[in-house]
């Protein structure tokens, strides 16, 4: 059958909605964004574990930090069940975990913009929970759509945990919302500042020739924009709720077209954050994942020669 023919056919089964698998025949532009995007996410969910892991040992109690801790080990594991799945689609090249990690430190895969940001406060570790893993909801529970079968089925599991993670943040921010006037304070100075950070979440309202790629191929099955309006429907009414104020005062929803307008974030600062991992907390964080890395290095390596000696007695 012809390359052409091949591609008709792929496209037909994308059209009625069947699902891609790791054997199945796809076209290499389709291989590459899969791995693209599954790369990124499973990256960002590990750097995502270090703004909390800051606060593990500074929680304000003892049932707060076993809480966050918990957190943390489900984000890193989830990070790996990730890359997992991404494995299996970069096989063809040859690509494992370790050199999807060490990609990383060479610049060759970026990680989330709102984790380069700093975590000042015991507020803001509530605000990652709350908003930044309810921003992850959003778009995790429209990717369980996707094409690629083994990314949306790994992200039932991803999800659901997620669902635990925004009402820890949630708890958090309640606690804090009904706490002395101080606390309170932190936690309108935390929305203050995670706010634009919150608007970037989404991506630019234009796409990019890549994103538009995987909305044809339904890898994505929303736009920037179409997350983004979910998101402020969904939370800005909660956080007024909790008499807060959303530091956007052109934040407005019209009625009539049932949309909402806002301040655009300052897209060039936030691209330039990501690319050159320039954000307040961008090297350190690397700093420590490499750190880590390198210093699990043995166990993974003994785990391999384990596996090996197994086989060879499997044979025998």
């Amino acid at each position: 059958m012809s390359e052409e023919a091949k591609m008709q056919q792929f496209m037909e089964r994308i059209n009625r909605g069947e699902r891609i698998e790791a054997t199945d025949w796809m076209p290499d532009e389709y291989r590459h964004l899969v791995l693209k995007q599954i790369h990124m996410h499973g990256i960002s969910e590990v750097m995502g574990a270090y703004p909390e892991k800051e606060w593990v040992p500074k929680a304000p109690t003892l049932r707060r930090k076993l809480a966050i801790m918990a957190k943390v080990q489900d984000e890193v594991g989830h990070g790996q069940l990730l890359l997992r799945v991404a494995e299996d689609i970069a096989a063809p090249w040859g690509k494992v975990r370790d050199d999807m990690i060490e990609d990383l430190f060479v610049n060759k895969v970026k990680f989330h913009n709102v984790f380069h940001m700093e975590a000042r406060t015991w507020a803001d570790a509530g605000l990652i929970g709350w908003l930044v893993d309810g921003s992850a909801i959003i778009t995790q529970v429209s990717l369980l759509g996707s094409s690629y079968g083994p990314y949306a089925r790994v992200l039932k599991r991803i999800a659901a945990e997620e669902s635990f993670h925004m009402q820890h943040g949630e708890s958090i921010c309640l606690a804090l919302a009904n706490g002395t006037p101080a606390q309170k304070e932190m936690l309108q100075d935390a929305l203050n500042r995670w706010w634009e950070s919150l608007m970037f979440f989404f991506g630019p309202p234009l796409m990019s020739s890549a994103a538009q790629k995987m909305m044809d191929y339904r890898i994505r099955t929303k736009t920037n924009e179409q997350l983004r309006q979910k998101f402020l429907t969904r939370y800005v009414p909660r956080i007024r709720a909790l008499g807060l104020e959303i530091p956007d005062p052109a934040l407005r929803y019209d009625e009539e077209k049932k949309v909402w307008s806002y301040t655009q974030p300052d897209w060039e600062k936030f691209y330039h954050i990501v690319k050159h991992n320039a954000g307040p907390k961008s090297q350190e964080r690397l700093a420590l994942r490499k750190q880590a890395h390198e210093g699990q290095r043995w166990v993974r390596e003994a785990m391999s020669r384990t596996r090996e000696k197994e086989k060879d007695l499997a044979v025998v």
